[in-house]
């Protein structure tokens, strides 16, 4: 049917089952020849201009809207997430006069276009997901509900024009009562992104295939996607089983969408359909840093140049987080995983399901929901709930020591014992052994320079995994140490906490055929509570 390609109707129009592209109400054809002709791609215009955009002010009385009933509802909507209520989100779209059109339900709140309605369409009756559809407000001049006899001061103000037979209204709660994981539509702090449907993040994934699979985080899937514009996405759907899911979904929209950093993944949009809810991202060709550090077929590629540059944007990327940005972030699970790479192998960091906002001169929090991935914990965090900024300095600690000898934290081992990344960089340093850590695809080939830029990164490490977060540097010192090397830089103290896997407990707990992928010590918490 014509309606399954997307667009097809052009902007303001409403695809129909009948293969017909009427204008939405209050529009008209952009081309009156080609519409007759049965061209419909240049779409339609507004017939007369809202009062609101002549005077660039709001008039109560001076413009309406126009219900179009049962239908899917057009893509790139912005979320008004502290908009709670249908009255309230019709007010703010009066009140706002870039708005053209909302719709408001239980299950995502209030969405409002500020563009061109593109890819509206009527849903045969019973075919669509819920049954029903959705209602969308059109913003129209109130005149035009005159002529079509809506009068009465009652009306004016806000009236609404239905378009569809009573019997066809959507209602508005898509699923019964309210469940839990509608708190994040209802209870969010006021960011706005833009909403993509269910329908186009299945079409630009082609319906979630396991071809087009990127990867499995703690709380969902990501998979690659492209839209209808040709333009590389990729898409996280938040598991439905996830306990924790809608507030770490929550955390992540709010957060990321009052982010902005060239070393922090942009995010483009969201989806939230009932109990689905996405997240779509800019796509990164490279993946994350772990498909390329952990995997011997590529590790090489990751020179020592690479990886310092790697090493100095993720640094730079939590001084945004933790200093410069206007909210101070606490990532809270930085790991290989979330570091993605663009084309230029520049590090982004993602995934901020996990992360907490400190507000005021707080430096400090307690928690009993201890989040995060085993081996990446700093002591206090994973002993006691303590977290802090330099919780993120122990994380990145241990991902310098990851990066320099491209080998995993969880599953380290050598042959002198089984200590972790940490006792073993910290035997190997104080033995004036440091040079062995610099992994050895890239350590033949590096200048007498280069080892000693790793050698001092080594050093750097080894402060910011220290045991007590005291005696960690803050991440302005590490970003200034780490592009000075003229600076004496102090004398770490000698790790006392080791979270260390034996070799029987390794052999336990390795996966089928001797696989090394798994291990014990690589676990993401979700919770820990004591019992």
């Amino acid at each position: 049917m014509p309606c399954q390609a997307y667009n097809t109707c052009g902007p303001n129009a409403e695809c129909s089952a009948a293969d017909h592209c009427p204008c939405l109400r209050g529009f008209e054809p952009k081309s009156e020849e080609e519409y007759s002709n049965g061209v419909w791609t240049q779409g339609c215009v507004r017939s007369s201009q809202l009062t609101c955009s002549e005077r660039n002010v709001s008039m109560s009385g001076s413009d309406a809207f126009a219900v179009l009933s049962g239908v899917k509802l057009p893509d790139l909507a912005a979320w008004e997430s502290a908009v709670i209520s249908a009255d309230a989100c019709r007010q703010w779209c009066l009140a706002n006069c870039t708005c053209n059109a909302y719709s408001y339900s239980g299950g995502t709140g209030c969405l409002t276009w500020a563009h061109e309605l593109v890819d509206v369409y009527q849903f045969p009756s019973g075919q669509f997901p819920n049954g029903q559809g959705f209602d969308l407000h059109i913003k129209v001049p109130a005149s035009l509900l005159e002529k079509l006899g809506v009068r009465g001061g009652k009306k004016r103000a806000g009236a609404a024009l239905m378009l569809r037979p009573a019997t066809m209204k959507a209602k508005h709660d898509l699923s019964g009562p309210k469940q839990p994981d509608q708190e994040v539509a209802e209870n969010g702090d006021g960011c706005e992104l833009p909403m993509f449907t269910l329908e186009t993040l299945a079409a630009a994934t082609g319906g979630f295939s396991e071809a087009n699979k990127l990867g499995e985080g703690g709380f969902g899937l990501v998979y690659k996607g492209s839209l209808p514009g040709g333009e590389e996405v990729a898409v996280k759907r938040l598991s439905r089983s996830s306990g924790q899911g809608c507030q770490e979904f929550k955390n992540e929209v709010t957060l990321i969408s009052e982010l902005q950093h060239r070393n922090l993944v942009r995010i483009l949009g969201c989806c939230i359909h009932g109990h689905e809810k996405m997240l779509v991202y800019e796509y990164m060709p490279n993946k994350s840093l772990d498909a390329f550090l952990f995997d011997p077929a590529r590790r090489g590629l990751l020179d020592w140049k690479t990886r310092l540059h790697i090493i100095e944007g993720i640094a730079r990327g939590l001084l945004y987080l933790h200093r410069d940005s206007r909210l101070r972030v606490v990532h809270r699970d930085l790991k290989a995983s979330n570091i993605l790479l663009d084309h230029e192998m520049n590090p982004k960091i993602s995934d901020f399901g996990m992360a907490r906002i400190f507000g005021g001169d707080k430096n400090q929090e307690n928690t009993n929901r201890v989040v995060g991935t085993l081996g990446y914990m700093s002591p206090e965090y994973a002993m006691e709930g303590l977290f802090s900024v330099r919780s993120d300095v122990y994380s990145f600690g241990i991902l310098i020591l990851e990066i320099i000898t491209g080998q995993k934290n969880s599953s380290f081992h050598n042959m002198e014992g089984s200590l972790n990344i940490v006792g073993y960089a910290w035997q190997m340093w104080n033995s004036d052994k440091g040079e062995q850590l610099i992994d050895p695809l890239i350590r033949a080939s590096s200048s007498p320079s280069a080892a000693r830029e790793a050698l001092r990164c080594v050093h750097m490490a080894l402060l910011c995994v220290q045991d007590h977060a005291g005696d960690r540097p803050d991440i302005p010192y590490v970003v200034l140490a780490l592009g000075s090397d003229s600076s004496v830089l102090p004398m770490p103290r000698p790790p006392t906490f080791t979270l260390q896997c034996t070799s029987s407990d390794r052999d336990r707990f390795r996966g089928k055929a001797g696989d090394e992928s798994y291990s014990a010590c690589d676990l993401t918490v979700t919770m820990l509570q004591g019992r």
